[in-house]
């Protein structure tokens, strides 16, 4: 790989900077699993559900898409309401709950493989910025000290207010290149998530690479990836 092609790198947060895919996936687990067994429900949430319908999604509406799957529909709710509530906004809630409780508890390392691309592409000059779909953003960048390392982060908060379409569309991506003052054919996308790497195949950027940590090579390159690595370095 060329880094004198591209003139920016946006990347996707939860398993492509830190490992907190997993704390995702536990909370997920948890909270979805908790809520079938209260209903009676015997099919469990499984991993393959969290690849299928959560993965790389805004929290709603990694719930929506699950709850459908199911064949179970609830009311959407608002954003304020509490964990308890049987709402979509309210489950959604819940699993963020169940993931700030687990980061506070146990903390997160960010892949070093990853901060060595970081390193580098600072010694370059190459501007970068995360895109992440999760709330919680801010907060795992603090915790895996990398907050410092952004000055450009769209995550679900900021979607949110400024009425961004979620992954797989690409307008966070856009608007994350936009502010990074990149074309969108000099900036590469680093995605885990089969939503993430069509959100940019479908904006059009100049590389999209996809990251396995799990849902396999195969599916990242039919989602659209160009090239799929296990470890960020190896584009050094």
């Amino acid at each position: 790989m060329n880094w004198d092609d591209y003139d920016a790198a946006l990347f996707d947060l939860d398993g492509v900077l830190t490992p907190t895919a997993q704390v995702h996936m536990h909370a997920w687990d948890r909270m979805f699993n908790e809520f079938l067994r209260g209903r009676g429900i015997e099919e469990p949430y499984t991993e393959a559900d969290y690849f299928e319908y959560v993965d790389g999604k805004p929290r709603y509406d990694g719930v929506r898409s699950f709850l459908a799957s199911r064949g179970i529909t609830l009311p959407d709710g608002t954003p304020d309401d509490p964990p308890e509530s049987e709402t979509v906004c309210g489950l959604g809630n819940r699993k963020n709950a169940e993931f700030t409780h687990i980061l506070t508890t146990d903390g997160v390392r960010a892949y070093p493989a990853s901060v060595r691309l970081l390193d580098a592409l600072a010694e370059r000059g190459t501007a970068v910025a995360v895109v992440s779909s999760s709330r919680n953003a801010p907060a795992v960048l603090h915790a895996a000290g990398l907050a410092d390392r952004f000055e450009i982060v769209i995550d679900g908060e900021v979607g949110t207010r400024e009425n961004l379409p979620g992954k797989p569309a690409p307008d966070t991506f856009l608007v994350a290149a936009e502010r990074l003052g990149a074309p969108r054919d000099r900036a590469v996308v680093f995605e885990d998530a089969t939503s993430g790497v069509a959100a940019g195949r479908a904006g059009d950027f100049g590389l999209v690479v996809g990251v396995d940590r799990g849902v396999g090579a195969d599916a990242l390159v039919a989602a659209g990836a160009d090239v799929v690595v296990a470890e960020l370095d190896e584009l050094l």
